[in-house]
Protein backbone atom coordinates (compact mmCIF):
# COMPACT_ATOMS: atom_id res chain seq x y z
CA UNK A 1 0.00 0.00 0.00
CA UNK A 2 1.40 3.19 -1.03
CA UNK A 3 2.09 6.44 1.74
CA UNK A 4 -0.40 8.36 -0.27
CA UNK A 5 -3.52 5.69 -0.14
CA UNK A 6 -2.53 5.00 3.53
CA UNK A 7 -2.79 8.47 4.39
CA UNK A 8 -6.23 8.59 2.92
CA UNK A 9 -7.49 5.64 4.62
CA UNK A 10 -6.67 7.35 7.81
CA UNK A 11 -7.99 10.34 7.25
CA UNK A 12 -11.11 8.26 5.85
CA UNK A 13 -10.96 6.42 10.07
CA UNK A 14 -10.84 9.92 11.27
CA UNK A 15 -13.87 11.22 9.70
CA UNK A 16 -15.91 8.47 10.50
CA UNK A 17 -14.63 8.48 14.09
CA UNK A 18 -15.69 12.52 14.41
CA UNK A 19 -19.13 11.66 12.57
CA UNK A 20 -19.39 8.70 15.73
CA UNK A 21 -18.88 11.33 18.12
CA UNK A 22 -20.70 14.20 16.63
CA UNK A 23 -23.62 11.54 16.30
CA UNK A 24 -23.53 10.45 20.09
CA UNK A 25 -24.19 14.13 21.05
CA UNK A 26 -27.19 14.84 18.56
CA UNK A 27 -28.26 11.49 20.26
CA UNK A 28 -28.45 13.30 23.59
CA UNK A 29 -29.89 16.40 22.62
CA UNK A 30 -32.58 14.43 21.15
CA UNK A 31 -33.52 12.78 24.48
CA UNK A 32 -32.71 15.83 26.38
CA UNK A 33 -36.50 16.12 28.99
CA UNK A 34 -37.61 18.17 31.68
CA UNK A 35 -35.01 16.31 33.69
CA UNK A 36 -32.24 18.92 32.05
CA UNK A 37 -33.95 22.16 32.85
CA UNK A 38 -34.73 20.55 36.63
CA UNK A 39 -31.13 20.36 36.62
CA UNK A 40 -30.32 23.44 35.55
CA UNK A 41 -32.75 25.14 38.17
CA UNK A 42 -31.30 22.70 41.39
CA UNK A 43 -27.89 24.19 40.22
CA UNK A 44 -29.03 27.79 39.65
CA UNK A 45 -30.35 27.59 43.11
CA UNK A 46 -27.98 26.22 44.94
CA UNK A 47 -26.95 27.93 48.81
CA UNK A 48 -23.74 25.43 48.68
CA UNK A 49 -21.04 24.97 46.39
CA UNK A 50 -21.38 23.17 42.80
CA UNK A 51 -18.82 19.60 43.32
CA UNK A 52 -18.34 17.37 40.10
CA UNK A 53 -17.26 14.04 40.73
CA UNK A 54 -16.01 11.54 38.47
CA UNK A 55 -13.71 8.69 38.31
CA UNK A 56 -11.16 7.78 35.79
CA UNK A 57 -11.99 9.35 31.91
CA UNK A 58 -15.39 10.64 33.22
CA UNK A 59 -13.19 12.14 36.32
CA UNK A 60 -10.54 14.39 33.46
CA UNK A 61 -14.17 15.05 31.88
CA UNK A 62 -15.86 16.17 35.47
CA UNK A 63 -12.88 18.49 36.13
CA UNK A 64 -13.78 20.28 32.63
CA UNK A 65 -17.31 21.00 33.58
CA UNK A 66 -16.11 22.63 37.22
CA UNK A 67 -13.73 24.70 35.28
CA UNK A 68 -16.24 26.00 32.94
CA UNK A 69 -18.84 26.32 35.86
CA UNK A 70 -16.10 28.12 38.17
CA UNK A 71 -15.33 30.64 35.07
CA UNK A 72 -19.13 31.35 34.20
CA UNK A 73 -20.38 32.77 38.00
CA UNK A 74 -21.09 29.29 40.03
CA UNK A 75 -18.45 28.24 42.36
CA UNK A 76 -17.68 24.74 41.35
CA UNK A 77 -15.19 22.27 41.98
CA UNK A 78 -13.86 18.68 41.33
CA UNK A 79 -13.77 16.09 44.13
CA UNK A 80 -12.48 12.64 42.98
CA UNK A 81 -14.48 10.16 44.59
CA UNK A 82 -11.45 8.04 46.18
CA UNK A 83 -10.60 10.71 48.09
CA UNK A 84 -13.78 11.71 49.32
CA UNK A 85 -14.17 8.31 50.63
CA UNK A 86 -11.52 8.75 52.03
CA UNK A 87 -11.81 11.70 53.90
CA UNK A 88 -12.62 14.60 51.77
CA UNK A 89 -16.00 14.46 51.67
CA UNK A 90 -16.14 16.78 54.85
CA UNK A 91 -16.23 19.35 52.09
CA UNK A 92 -19.76 18.53 51.04
CA UNK A 93 -22.29 20.28 52.97
CA UNK A 94 -25.92 19.47 53.04
CA UNK A 95 -26.46 23.42 50.76
CA UNK A 96 -24.14 21.75 47.99
CA UNK A 97 -25.27 19.92 44.73
CA UNK A 98 -23.24 17.04 43.64
CA UNK A 99 -23.07 16.00 39.60
CA UNK A 100 -21.46 12.67 39.86
CA UNK A 101 -20.36 11.44 35.98
CA UNK A 102 -20.51 7.34 35.52
CA UNK A 103 -20.99 5.72 31.91
CA UNK A 104 -22.21 2.83 33.70
CA UNK A 105 -23.69 3.98 36.43
CA UNK A 106 -21.65 1.03 38.58
CA UNK A 107 -18.26 2.67 39.59
CA UNK A 108 -17.39 1.25 42.40
CA UNK A 109 -15.16 4.25 44.32
CA UNK A 110 -18.64 6.43 43.05
CA UNK A 111 -21.28 4.08 44.54
CA UNK A 112 -19.27 3.73 47.88
CA UNK A 113 -19.68 7.54 48.68
CA UNK A 114 -23.43 7.24 47.13
CA UNK A 115 -25.02 6.62 50.73
CA UNK A 116 -22.38 9.06 52.64
CA UNK A 117 -23.58 12.27 50.54
CA UNK A 118 -27.35 11.01 50.77
CA UNK A 119 -26.76 11.03 54.61
CA UNK A 120 -25.01 14.49 54.44
CA UNK A 121 -28.16 15.66 52.30
CA UNK A 122 -26.40 16.72 49.27
CA UNK A 123 -28.76 16.91 46.30
CA UNK A 124 -27.08 14.10 43.72
CA UNK A 125 -27.11 14.91 40.05
CA UNK A 126 -26.37 11.53 38.30
CA UNK A 127 -24.70 11.69 34.58
CA UNK A 128 -25.06 8.35 33.01
CA UNK A 129 -25.93 6.12 30.30
CA UNK A 130 -27.36 3.48 32.21
CA UNK A 131 -31.14 4.81 33.79
CA UNK A 132 -31.06 1.31 36.24
CA UNK A 133 -28.21 1.62 37.87
CA UNK A 134 -27.36 2.16 41.27
CA UNK A 135 -26.15 5.87 41.10
CA UNK A 136 -29.49 6.80 38.94
CA UNK A 137 -31.89 5.29 41.34
CA UNK A 138 -30.11 6.91 43.61
CA UNK A 139 -29.60 10.44 42.41
CA UNK A 140 -32.12 13.31 42.44
CA UNK A 141 -32.18 13.95 38.79
CA UNK A 142 -30.51 11.53 36.40
CA UNK A 143 -29.21 13.14 32.82
CA UNK A 144 -28.98 10.66 30.06
CA UNK A 145 -25.95 10.27 28.36
CA UNK A 146 -26.00 7.04 27.23
CA UNK A 147 -24.38 5.77 23.49
CA UNK A 148 -24.22 3.41 21.33
CA UNK A 149 -20.88 2.28 21.23
CA UNK A 150 -17.72 3.80 21.65
CA UNK A 151 -15.47 4.91 18.89
CA UNK A 152 -13.14 2.42 19.89
CA UNK A 153 -12.88 -0.61 17.71
CA UNK A 154 -13.15 -2.52 20.55
CA UNK A 155 -16.27 -0.71 21.83
CA UNK A 156 -13.50 -0.34 25.12
CA UNK A 157 -12.02 2.80 25.58
CA UNK A 158 -14.10 5.69 26.41
CA UNK A 159 -14.60 8.19 23.78
CA UNK A 160 -17.97 8.74 22.22
CA UNK A 161 -19.37 8.48 26.29
CA UNK A 162 -16.98 11.06 27.60
CA UNK A 163 -17.69 13.47 24.89
CA UNK A 164 -21.53 12.73 25.53
CA UNK A 165 -20.54 13.98 29.02
CA UNK A 166 -18.69 17.33 27.92
CA UNK A 167 -21.26 18.25 25.57
CA UNK A 168 -23.91 17.90 28.79
CA UNK A 169 -21.65 19.30 30.91
CA UNK A 170 -21.00 22.59 28.48
CA UNK A 171 -25.12 22.61 28.00
CA UNK A 172 -25.57 22.54 32.03
CA UNK A 173 -22.50 25.37 32.35
CA UNK A 174 -24.18 28.08 30.01
CA UNK A 175 -27.43 27.13 30.42
CA UNK A 176 -26.57 28.20 33.79
CA UNK A 177 -24.38 31.54 33.23
CA UNK A 178 -27.41 32.28 31.47
CA UNK A 179 -29.63 31.82 34.45
CA UNK A 180 -27.75 34.03 36.78
CA UNK A 181 -27.99 36.80 34.04
CA UNK A 182 -23.79 36.33 34.00
CA UNK A 183 -22.66 39.06 32.11
CA UNK A 184 -18.92 40.15 29.86
CA UNK A 185 -18.02 41.99 32.54
CA UNK A 186 -18.47 39.19 35.08
CA UNK A 187 -16.49 36.84 32.81
CA UNK A 188 -13.76 39.40 32.68
CA UNK A 189 -13.77 39.58 36.10
CA UNK A 190 -12.84 35.57 36.34
CA UNK A 191 -10.49 36.01 33.54
CA UNK A 192 -8.10 39.25 34.32
CA UNK A 193 -5.03 38.25 32.71
CA UNK A 194 -7.08 37.25 29.37
CA UNK A 195 -7.65 39.82 26.21
CA UNK A 196 -11.49 40.27 27.02
CA UNK A 197 -10.47 40.51 30.97
CA UNK A 198 -8.42 43.56 30.36
CA UNK A 199 -10.47 45.19 27.55
CA UNK A 200 -13.06 45.15 30.38
CA UNK A 201 -11.57 45.70 33.52
CA UNK A 202 -8.72 48.43 32.86
CA UNK A 203 -10.31 51.87 32.63
CA UNK A 204 -8.75 54.62 30.56
CA UNK A 205 -8.00 55.97 33.90
CA UNK A 206 -5.68 53.26 34.37
CA UNK A 207 -3.55 53.76 31.30
CA UNK A 208 -3.75 57.41 30.39
CA UNK A 209 -1.23 60.27 30.27
CA UNK A 210 -2.07 62.88 33.03
CA UNK A 211 -1.11 65.77 34.47
CA UNK A 212 2.61 66.92 33.35
CA UNK A 213 2.37 64.92 30.77
CA UNK A 214 -0.75 65.55 29.15
CA UNK A 215 0.01 67.90 26.29
CA UNK A 216 -2.43 71.40 26.52
CA UNK A 217 -2.04 75.17 25.86
CA UNK A 218 -4.46 77.62 26.16
CA UNK A 219 -6.44 78.93 23.22
CA UNK A 220 -4.47 82.58 22.92
CA UNK A 221 -0.95 80.28 22.98
CA UNK A 222 1.03 81.14 19.98
CA UNK A 223 1.76 78.38 17.47
CA UNK A 224 5.32 78.45 18.13
CA UNK A 225 4.35 77.68 21.79
CA UNK A 226 1.74 74.86 20.52
CA UNK A 227 4.22 72.78 18.64
CA UNK A 228 7.10 72.82 21.44
CA UNK A 229 4.15 71.44 23.83
CA UNK A 230 3.08 69.02 21.61
CA UNK A 231 6.90 67.69 20.58
CA UNK A 232 8.17 67.85 23.98
CA UNK A 233 5.51 65.07 24.80
CA UNK A 234 4.93 61.59 23.29
CA UNK A 235 1.81 62.27 21.26
CA UNK A 236 2.34 64.42 18.70
CA UNK A 237 -1.00 66.07 19.61
CA UNK A 238 -2.11 69.00 21.82
CA UNK A 239 -5.28 69.57 23.60
CA UNK A 240 -6.74 73.54 23.10
CA UNK A 241 -8.51 74.63 26.02
CA UNK A 242 -10.18 77.94 27.13
CA UNK A 243 -8.79 80.30 30.56
CA UNK A 244 -11.31 78.22 32.51
CA UNK A 245 -9.19 75.14 31.25
CA UNK A 246 -12.80 73.41 29.19
CA UNK A 247 -11.61 71.88 25.65
CA UNK A 248 -11.94 74.16 22.46
CA UNK A 249 -10.04 71.77 20.55
CA UNK A 250 -6.90 69.48 19.46
CA UNK A 251 -3.51 70.28 17.61
CA UNK A 252 -2.35 67.50 15.74
CA UNK A 253 1.08 66.75 13.62
CA UNK A 254 -1.63 66.41 10.73
CA UNK A 255 -2.56 69.57 11.27
CA UNK A 256 0.97 70.84 11.33
CA UNK A 257 2.38 68.95 8.45
CA UNK A 258 -1.11 71.05 6.16
CA UNK A 259 0.15 74.82 7.79
CA UNK A 260 3.90 73.93 6.03
CA UNK A 261 2.35 72.51 2.93
CA UNK A 262 0.09 75.91 2.93
CA UNK A 263 3.11 78.19 2.16
CA UNK A 264 1.80 80.78 4.57
CA UNK A 265 3.32 82.35 7.79
CA UNK A 266 1.55 80.42 10.65
CA UNK A 267 4.19 80.77 13.74
CA UNK A 268 2.74 83.86 15.22
CA UNK A 269 -1.07 82.65 14.76
CA UNK A 270 -2.77 81.24 17.99
CA UNK A 271 -3.64 78.08 18.86
CA UNK A 272 -7.44 78.87 18.40
CA UNK A 273 -6.52 79.58 14.83
CA UNK A 274 -5.33 76.94 14.11
CA UNK A 275 -7.05 74.29 16.10
CA UNK A 276 -9.73 71.37 14.77
CA UNK A 277 -12.42 72.15 17.04
CA UNK A 278 -14.80 69.03 18.11
CA UNK A 279 -12.26 66.32 18.54
CA UNK A 280 -13.26 62.99 19.75
CA UNK A 281 -13.04 62.24 23.69
CA UNK A 282 -13.67 60.25 25.91
CA UNK A 283 -15.29 60.40 29.64
CA UNK A 284 -12.91 58.80 32.37
CA UNK A 285 -15.87 56.07 33.26
CA UNK A 286 -15.07 54.45 29.83
CA UNK A 287 -13.41 51.36 29.66
CA UNK A 288 -10.28 50.39 27.27
CA UNK A 289 -11.98 48.56 25.28
CA UNK A 290 -14.89 51.62 24.04
CA UNK A 291 -11.31 53.78 23.61
CA UNK A 292 -9.86 50.71 21.08
CA UNK A 293 -13.27 50.69 19.54
CA UNK A 294 -13.50 54.62 19.36
CA UNK A 295 -9.78 54.55 18.14
CA UNK A 296 -10.41 52.17 15.33
CA UNK A 297 -13.70 53.36 13.82
CA UNK A 298 -12.56 57.00 13.16
CA UNK A 299 -8.73 56.00 12.52
CA UNK A 300 -7.00 58.00 14.65
CA UNK A 301 -3.93 57.22 16.89
CA UNK A 302 -5.22 58.75 20.59
CA UNK A 303 -8.31 59.92 22.27
CA UNK A 304 -8.40 62.88 24.63
CA UNK A 305 -9.90 62.25 28.25
CA UNK A 306 -12.32 64.93 29.37
CA UNK A 307 -13.74 65.06 33.34
CA UNK A 308 -17.93 65.69 33.43
CA UNK A 309 -17.23 69.60 32.63
CA UNK A 310 -15.65 69.01 29.60
CA UNK A 311 -12.18 69.38 30.81
CA UNK A 312 -8.94 67.64 29.32
CA UNK A 313 -7.43 64.97 32.20
CA UNK A 314 -5.66 62.73 30.15
CA UNK A 315 -4.90 61.17 26.81
CA UNK A 316 -4.72 57.66 25.47
CA UNK A 317 -3.08 56.68 22.96
CA UNK A 318 -3.45 53.53 20.58
CA UNK A 319 0.10 51.97 21.56
CA UNK A 320 -1.01 52.07 25.22
CA UNK A 321 -3.40 50.22 24.48
CA UNK A 322 -1.57 47.69 22.30
CA UNK A 323 1.25 47.21 24.92
CA UNK A 324 -2.13 45.76 26.77
CA UNK A 325 -2.33 42.67 24.57
CA UNK A 326 -6.21 44.42 23.27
Amino acid sequence: MSATSQCGDITETGKTILEQEAQAIFMIAERLDSNFSNAVNLLASCQGKIIISGMGKSGIIGQKIAATMASTGSTALFLHPADAAHGDLGIVSHNDVVVCLSKSGTTEEMNFIIPALRQIGAKIIAMTGNQRSFLAQNADIMLDTGVVKEACPYDLAPTTSTTAMLAMGDALAICLMQQKNFTQRDFALTHPKGSLGRRLTVRVTDIMAKDDALPLVTESASVTDLILEMTSKRYGVSAVVNSEGGLCGIFTDGDLRRLVQSGREFLGLSAKSVMTAHPKTVTTSAMAKECLDLLETYRITQLLVCDDEQRPVGMVHIHDLITLGL
